[in-house]
């Protein structure tokens, strides 16, 4: 009876391995399309956060990475994801949103923006989206970098900007607040990484006491580089996210770090579910925070006044 059992239980195991193995290879893959302008892979923490709710690159997932040297690539790049017939398309950045949008009204798109969508056409209100795009805004809120910028530096008058391309209302708040505050504010043309470099020298040349960093996505995989480029020709800046103080930039105030992460997944989760982009509201962040770098402040000969360190969220000596 026992030897009747052991043969049963073996040929059980023989025939259920195969069963198994079966189903996970008959496992759907999805496939996500990532749309953006300049090098901007997947986030560790976005595959991390899509790991948690089991969405497994090599298992159940299937990234097609697609990046722009300029923005005139972008609608071919999305014309690819879309003949390709991905499930969902990831795009970072407004013009990639925008590509992505020309490119279909079939596939769902979730976006990762600065500028306001419902300004720039690609969804009818925050709440109610409409159409195929859901997503992330963390918002346009230059005219506070540059109060912030004001409060480190009471005596600064001018004040430069890298222009990216784009439409020139882009900067119409900026200059307003520049106004409100009794500060000249002059964009300074940047196109492509390649101008980046030239920046700060051209900035100094303009007669800038300072330099502020807006929040555009093609800057953020340069934001460190930048960072250092402040320090390095030795001009205060402020940039939007932490990266940029802890590279030797002498300030950094935008939204907490990472926090779109799991707002994104949770969207990308219900769409691959079934869910409807337009159900879907667009996200924005809730809270933000402000990095002084007083190492950089003090190699400049600047104080940072004491109101403004007591709101720091982090002081790096």
């Amino acid at each position: 009876m026992d030897r009747r059992r052991f043969l049963l239980t073996s040929l059980a195991g023989v025939f259920a391995a195969p069963l198994a193995a079966g189903a996970q290879q008959g496992e759907r893959v999805y496939r996500i399309g990532l749309l953006s302008e300049g090098a901007h892979p997947l986030s560790k923490p976005l595959a991390d956060a899509l790991s948690e709710l089991g969405w497994i690159e090599g298992k159940n997932l299937k990234f097609e990475r697609r990046s722009a040297d300029s923005g005139d690539h972008l609608p071919s790049l999305a014309a690819e994801l879309v003949r390709l017939k991905v499930d969902l398309i990831l795009a970072n950045g407004t013009r990639a949103a925008r590509a992505a949008k020309e490119a279909t009204k079939a596939i769902p798109i979730v976006f990762n923006l600065g500028e306001d969508p419902v300004v720039n056409g690609l969804v009818a209100s925050l709440a109610r989206p409409g159409g195929n795009l859901t997503g992330f805004v963390t918002g346009i809120y230059d005219e506070k970098a540059l109060e912030v910028l004001k409060e480190a530096l009471p005596a600064v008058r001018r004040v430069a900007y890298p222009a990216a391309a784009g439409p020139s209302e882009r900067y119409a708040p900026l200059h307003a607040a520049a106004r409100a505050l009794s500060v000249e504010v002059q964009g300074i043309r940047v196109l492509g990484p390649s101008d980046l470099d030239g920046f700060f020298a051209a900035a100094r040349r303009a007669g800038a006491g300072a330099v502020l960093v807006e929040n555009i996505a093609w800057f953020r995989p340069y934001l460190e580089r930048m960072g250092a480029a402040s320090e390095k020709s030795r001009l205060p800046a402020i940039g939007y996210y932490r990266q940029f103080s802890e590279a030797g930039g002498m300030l950094s105030y935008g939204p907490a770090q990472f926090e779109n992460v799991p707002r994104l997944t949770a969207q990308i989760d219900k769409i691959l579910k079934g869910a409807k982009p337009t159900d879907l509201p667009v996200e924005q962040p809730t809270k933000f925070e402000l990095v002084i770098n007083l190492k950089t402040a003090k190699a400049l000969g600047l104080t940072i006044p004491p109101s403004l360190l007591a709101r720091a969220d982090q002081v790096i000596e």
